[in-house]
């Protein structure tokens, strides 16, 4: 049995996440980024805290909460897109349509 090497194994994976990505629908893409800028400001308001001090704690606790809260439930959101998706094509194209637009 030949052993791969960890490189390849990185690739084939790289290779893999990309295709499956690529075949991503746009609307659960612009999901995914939205998830994404909540856990970047999240991570932005600790930083900050930790740089400036917690003074008003109240403020940045909302503020962290409310970041991560909304990233769950857009994350919860794509979940249901995802396995509505899976059952019937038809149907996930009118909910995206009756919650996005």
């Amino acid at each position: 049995m030949g052993r791969s090497t960890p490189s390849k194994d990185a690739q084939a994976l790289f290779h893999s996440l990309h295709s499956a990505y690529a075949a991503t629908p746009t609307n659960l893409k612009i999901i995914d980024l939205y998830i994404l800028f909540a856990v970047f400001t999240a991570v932005i308001q600790v930083v900050y805290m930790a740089i400036v001090g917690s003074f008003p704690f109240n403020s940045f606790l909302s503020g962290v909460l409310s970041c991560v809260g909304t990233a769950v439930l857009a994350g919860k959101l794509m979940s249901l897109l995802i396995y509505i998706s899976r059952s019937t094509k038809l149907i996930v194209l009118q909910l995206i349509d009756d919650i996005l637009w």
